[in-house]
């Protein structure tokens, strides 16, 4: 058991931890949550023991192997395999011993202790990790300085992960990662035969992989059972309880007040009096707990909707090289109400499609048709080193409006989010959060049609990306994201495109069906590294898919309204009239519409009467 105890951390003078207290225990996979900036990696930092405590301890069971992930990227001519399997050092130490070793006891001894540590698998298992983690065989024999930073920040995740320690910190382990990536490493984790403290704002990986989740807030820990989804239910009844509690503590606080200053100067009450003012001396406020709301993401919206499609690709081949495209004959159209999700692992081109379709790049052959006055808005993360660390929100407003007078550059800066003071706060001190809702905001300054998020979560906490979903579900036109939160592709998306094998084309499975494909390639795995057996069925999994199922059709039946909705307002457009064969195919389009919502609905009706449904 990991014991915190009345532990207390200070960091640049101010108190992050405030005699907190929790108990972690063995073999837990533990969720730490909370806003930016709370603490989480102090916390790390303490149980590493880099950073002095101010009050209390940290316990560990003895002889603890502590994991975390190196802070510099790998680099050197050793091959990816050489420096995952050099991870396990006693298993390197034993193997040039065996080698030099005269004495024939010792050379017993040390054969011994690698058939303990399963030494001879050692290379598999790493190879496997590898793949897991999206390299391949041919790129596992590359040397580590081929590759970029953020791929050889994966590569330190694999020697982590490769040698098992007893306690394994992992700090945004999906912030290096694509989707694929992601959905391995939450099968792995959840499999993991030790102790797992994991830093994450991702809730798919946290309801995925952990059996506890670590509550930072207001200077306290709180550990709660279970996955996300079950801390943020509880957390919610607790707020209520509370809630209710300090509303009948306020009316007995009022009744004692009045019977104490009725009754005070009546020497036959005065002795109740005085015990009342003593009770009310012992009752402890129950301070209400405020939720932790982030400010909301407004995207700006275009000033009126183009007609479909916005955007046609014919027979297009794209690259950065001439005669060498990444992505050959695209043959794909985008409606203006869109919602897709580009799948596939890094480097298959998801980035250079993207770029295409936001003009950044020019096709090598065919053709890019766009809809006239098109605004597409195209926010990569590496844009965040675009912004001036020394200007102000306002100050990159400004940029865009030097004509405008500062009332209105005040308010487009507020529409933003940064209102007041915080419009005139340097860039440099804002929080990952703030500086991507800047962002969007800069990307989509004139309104766009169309807005292409390429891994807009990374240096998201929960609550902004909950933002980021309800901004998105605003925006009424089209969207492509990229990105390895599921959580946010399950509540955007109703489409899903691959991107693979140089090409572009929809994918007709949902999110759950590639992530059965995803594991399926690289081979579901146990925390020691063997390949699982799929035993029987969890009841909970199955009323899981149950809700996910669900949750598809009512996407799919409110995606039917919409379309049907914008059918009748173009049938109902008196230049219709002169154009009767597209009123014809609107008419079709409107009853296989009809149709298709009458068979969702019918679907809907005949999942809801499941039993599985029960306790949903």
């Amino acid at each position: 058991m990991i014991v915190l105890d009345d532990i207390s951390l200070r960091l640049a003078g101010r108190l992050l931890l405030d005699h907190a207290s929790a108990a972690i225990p063995e073999g837990a996979r533990v969720g730490v949550v909370g806003r930016n900036g709370a603490g989480k990696t102090t916390l790390f930092k303490a149980v590493m023991g880099e950073l002095e405590l101010e009050t209390g301890s940290v316990r560990l069971p003895n002889r603890t192997r502590i994991g975390r992930v190196a802070q510099e990227a790998p680099a050197g001519p050793d091959s990816l395999l050489e420096r995952v399997l050099a991870a396990d050092e006693e298993r390197a130490a034993l193997l040039i011993e065996r080698e030099t070793a005269h004495d024939p006891m010792r050379i017993a001894e040390v054969e011994m202790r690698l058939v303990d540590i399963d030494a001879h698998s050692a290379p598999a298992r790493a190879a496997r990790i590898l793949a897991g983690l999206g390299f391949d065989e041919a790129a596992q024999a590359r040397a580590c300085a081929e590759f970029s930073g953020g791929w050889r920040m994966r590569v330190a995740l694999a020697a982590l992960l490769f040698t098992e320690p007893d306690l394994l910190l992992l700090d945004e382990p999906t912030n290096y990662l694509d989707l694929e990536g992601t959905l391995w490493l939450q099968d792995y984790l959840a499999n993991y035969p030790r102790t797992v403290i994991l830093i994450s704002h991702d809730r798919d990986l946290l309801d995925t992989s952990v059996d506890h989740i670590l509550h930072f807030f207001n200077g306290k820990l709180t550990l709660y059972r279970g996955g996300f989804t079950a801390f943020d239910r509880q957390r919610r009844e607790k707020m209520l309880l509370d809630q209710k509690h300090r509303k009948k503590q306020e009316a007995q606080r009022a009744h004692m007040e009045a019977f104490v200053a009725r009754f005070k100067a009546k020497a036959s009450k005065a002795k109740q009096a005085q015990s009342r003012v003593k009770a009310l001396a012992r009752m402890e406020p129950i301070t209400p707990e405020v939720g932790e709301q982030a400010a909301s993401i407004s995207i700006r919206h275009p000033e009126k909707l183009l007609s479909p499609p916005i955007v046609v690709l014919d027979r297009v081949d794209v690259g950065y090289v001439d005669d060498k495209p990444i992505l050959r004959n695209l043959e794909l159209r985008i409606d203006e109400d869109d919602r897709i999700a580009l799948l596939g692992p890094n480097g298959n081109g998801k980035s250079t499609f993207a770029k295409l379709i936001a003009d950044r790049l020019k096709p090598q052959r065919g053709k890019v048709v766009r809809a006239d006055k098109l605004e597409v808005a195209y926010l990569a993360q590496h844009q965040l080193d675009e912004l001036v660390p020394g200007d102000s929100p306002a100050e990159h407003v400004r940029k865009l409006m030097p004509d405008a007078p500062e009332a209105r550059v005040r308010a487009r800066a507020a529409e933003m989010g940064f209102s007041g003071q915080a419009a005139d706060t340097k860039v440099s001190s804002l929080s990952g959060g703030e500086k991507a809702r800047l962002l969007l905001g800069l990307a989509a300054f004139n309104g766009p049609h169309l807005l292409i998020l390429d891994e807009p979560t990374n240096h998201l906490d929960i609550q902004s990306r909950e933002a980021l979903i309800n901004g998105i579900n605003d925006f009424p036109g089209a969207v492509i994201l990229v990105s390895h939160d599921r959580h946010l592709l399950e509540a955007c998306v109703d489409r899903l495109w691959m991107v693979g094998d140089g090409t572009v084309k929809p994918y007709d499975g949902d999110l759950d069906q590639y992530r059965r494909d995803v594991l399926g390639r690289s081979g579901r795995m146990t925390g020691d590294g063997r390949k699982d057996k799929q035993g029987a069925s969890d009841p909970a999994d199955a009323a899981s898919a149950h809700r996910k199922r669900l949750l598809e059709i009512e996407t799919q039946v409110a995606k039917l309204e919409k379309d049907i909705a914008a059918i009748d307002k173009r049938l109902a457009d008196p230049k219709i009239q002169k154009f009767p064969a597209d009123g014809a195919r609107l008419t079709k389009q409107r009853a296989e519409a009809e149709a298709a919502l009458a068979a969702a609905e019918e679907a809907w009706l005949e999942a809801t009467a499941s039993p599985e449904t029960a306790g949903a």
